[in-house]
């Protein structure tokens, strides 16, 4: 019954998001990499308001090792966390010139060796950057696929696992966008309607 409901819920998502732009807003993987990375425990619109003169000064590792942690503070700290986030975009800055030649490594295990680089955002750069089948899973996401009965598991580990099982690998990257948007516009996690909800109403005895 999962794969079958798996497969209608992407028929969904995809008559409602065939296009899936990037929410943030970047202009290429290291610029992606610090937008992601801003985005933890705050909104994509938020990160886009910062990101614009953040990366006006410095929108390359070489660039930003030469901005002090205490000014990129102040420039991000709309977006929360400023300490640890200023501190972590300054030293895997230096990580990537020192080890990588300046730019972002095309490899999850590289990736989630940088500061503040956990799996999840990894899987964001290496897809949307670099287009590798992954399938990011944030508390939205995790949320989303429990509410649709597609994971069980108690954490994101266990509910990529699910939806890496149930979906083509083919389509892991858009969906992970599509059920972004979706979240957003029909099945919030406060206020949510079922009758309002395209997924959660064709599957209202499931939900």
């Amino acid at each position: 019954m999962s794969a079958t409901k798996a497969a209608q819920i992407a028929a969904i998502l995809e008559d409602l998001y065939p296009e899936t732009p990037i929410p943030l807003v970047h202009q290429d993987p290291y610029t992606l990499l610090i937008a992601v990375l801003l985005s933890a425990q705050c909104t994509d619109v938020r990160v886009n308001q910062v990101t614009p003169t953040l990366f006006a000064k410095a929108d390359s590792p070489q660039k930003m090792v030469q901005v002090s942690v205490e000014e990129i503070r102040a420039i991000i700290r709309p977006c929360g966390l400023s300490p640890r986030k200023s501190q972590a975009i300054y030293d895997l800055s230096h990580i990537l010139i020192e080890k990588h030649g300046g730019i972002v490594p095309q490899s999850f295990e590289d990736l989630e060796k940088l500061p503040c680089v956990g799996h999840k955002t990894a899987s964001v750069v290496m897809s949307q950057a670099f287009g590798v089948p992954a399938f990011p899973v944030d508390t939205h996401i995790h949320r989303l696929a429990q509410r649709w009965g597609l994971a069980s598991g108690k954490n994101v580990e266990d509910t990529e696992k699910s939806l890496k099982s149930l979906f083509p690998i083919e389509k892991w990257n858009k969906l992970h966008l599509q059920i972004i948007y979706f979240g957003r516009e029909y099945c919030p996690a406060r206020g949510h309607k079922v009758e309002h909800c395209p997924i959660c109403k064709a599957f209202a005895p499931f939900t």
